[in-house]
């Protein structure tokens, strides 16, 4: 069975989906030098042992993991969903919104490749900035928590309305 390193080392990408207090120390053991040849979309969010809080509450795990690895892009997607909204969001009552933080336009522009292939069409893809904009998708999680307490579901997602056109 290959480890983390090797399976690594075989891929074009990679997805940080470990829990955030982790997610850093995950990613040094697979080391800096296999990183830097691919891009990391992250889907996780650091919360406490008891979910109630931020484990990094003035940051996001995106911000962190790029700081440790600096020639590696980051692009911050899925993480204000469950996983039975990432991979089937035509499952989902209506349309719905996908968010894309980074600051490596190309590796946006691939993680969009990879949310059209999963069902995100570039309709529902919203590309908010660079990377310290992660921090508003990884805040949505304690709101995130009290909706699917209200609706008693985990699978959801939420759809950004703007303004009719005057």
């Amino acid at each position: 069975m290959a480890g983390l390193r090797e399976t690594a080392d075989h891929a074009e990408v990679l997805v940080n989906a470990t829990p955030g207090n982790v997610s850093v120390d995950l990613l040094r053991s697979i080391g800096a030098p296999t990183l830097a040849s691919r891009f990391v979309i992250d889907v996780g969010v650091g919360l406490t042992d008891d979910y109630t809080e931020l484990s990094h509450p003035n940051s996001s795990l995106a911000e962190q993991i790029q700081a440790a690895f600096p020639t590696t892009p980051v692009v911050k997607t899925l993480c204000t969903m469950d996983s039975t909204a990432m991979i089937d969001p035509g499952g989902l009552a209506g349309p719905s919104t996908v968010f894309l933080s980074g600051d490596d336009a190309e590796a946006k522009q691939a993680a969009g490749r990879l949310l059209t292939d999963l069902g995100w069409p570039p309709s529902a893809q919203l590309d908010i900035g660079g990377i310290i904009s992660a921090r508003g998708q990884e805040h949505f999680a304690l709101l995130f928590m009290g909706i699917a307490n209200g609706l008693g579901s985990h699978t959801f997602n939420i759809n950004v309305v703007p303004r009719a056109a005057a």
